[in-house]
């Protein structure tokens, strides 16, 4: 997350909505395969962008893409065009771990509703986290209503607990790869505690499969937005520190937001669910033109020059 300051007193939310959209059928391509583009050296890139605007500012003004700018590696780039934001169709996919404490079949019917607010014509998929493959319950669909019945509540057993949580979420965000381009994201819900390879590796700053799973996320322009939630048996104070500074990384570096109440398991997750509400509904797709062919990471920082507010936004992509 970075914050940046005002010049102007609308929002992104306005602007965004009425700014220039381009038909990009993937969301990283060659330049080559741009109609009319017959450079080898470039390819285009979508990233989640969300603006995040204080309280008191209006939805008056028009922002233009003037107002943004995008480095890669620390050259500017050229901005081709923004998608959505406010109630524009959308791609999520739920996931929630199944050896969650039997308290998180509470949360099932606010999850539900969560999906049936997403704005007309979004896609959805639900799975659970499990041991083995993870399972579908339901494939993206446009049937809102559909999606939210095909939640069931968690297992709760520590029989059903995946082999890692991100290794499952790397799994899920692969299936995003044969859906429209445009905003996407994910809902976790987990522990973000993995130990499939040592206490050691379940370090946010270790974990070999957080690591692929915020790759993944990355390069199909997917924000991950998590809620910790215990899972059933004991877990010691480090583990669980480990667990949420994990889902924070996850969030974090692909443009997401990680959401705790301590240590424990929230008495509620509807204002969770209310804030991802909020914060989806000032997600935008931001597609520019890299000029980084090479393989390997490619830091990215986005910019917008404005007053006071938040802006959430992928660290980087691995091609």
């Amino acid at each position: 997350m970075r914050r940046f300051g005002w010049s102007l007193a609308a929002a992104f939310l306005f602007a965004l909505v009425c700014a220039q959209r381009a038909d990009t059928p993937a969301q990283t391509r060659t330049g080559a395969d741009v109609k009319g583009e017959v450079r080898r050296d470039v390819r285009t890139v979508t990233i989640p962008v969300t603006v995040r605007l204080p309280e008191k500012t209006t939805q008056t003004e028009v922002l233009y893409l003037d107002a943004l700018q995008v480095f890669e590696n620390g050259d500017r780039q050229e901005i081709l065009s923004t998608r959505g934001a406010g109630r524009s169709p959308m791609t999520l996919a739920v996931l929630i771990q199944d050896d969650l404490v039997s308290s998180a079949s509470n949360e099932i019917k606010g999850v539900g509703d969560f999906i049936r607010r997403l704005p007309p014509g979004s896609r959805v998929m639900v799975a659970y986290l499990r041991s083995g493959s993870i399972q579908v319950r339901q494939k993206f669909t446009g049937d809102l209503d559909r999606a939210a019945k095909s939640l069931r509540i968690p297992v709760s057993s520590s029989a059903f607990a995946p082999y890692s949580p991100f290794d499952s979420t790397r799994e899920a965000l692969a299936r995003f790869a044969s859906q429209p381009v445009g905003r996407r994201a994910v809902l976790l819900i987990s522990d973000g505690i993995d130990i499939s390879r040592g206490v050691e590796g379940s370090s946010p700053a270790s974990g070999l499969d957080l690591q692929r799973a915020i790759n993944e996320a990355q390069r199909l322009g997917v924000a991950v937005y998590s809620i910790y939630e215990p899972t059933v048996g004991a877990a010691n104070r480090s583990l669980v520190g480990n667990g949420q500074g994990s889902l924070n990384r996850l969030s974090n570096e692909t443009g997401g937001r990680a959401f705790f109440e301590g240590t424990g398991a929230p008495v509620s997750i509807d204002n969770f669910l209310r804030d991802v509400d909020t914060l989806l509904s000032r997600q935008f797709a931001l597609t520019y033109l890299s000029t980084h062919p090479e393989k390997g990471f490619h830091k990215v920082r986005v910019v917008a020059a404005l007053g006071e507010g938040e802006i959430h936004y992928p660290s980087g992509y691995t091609r």
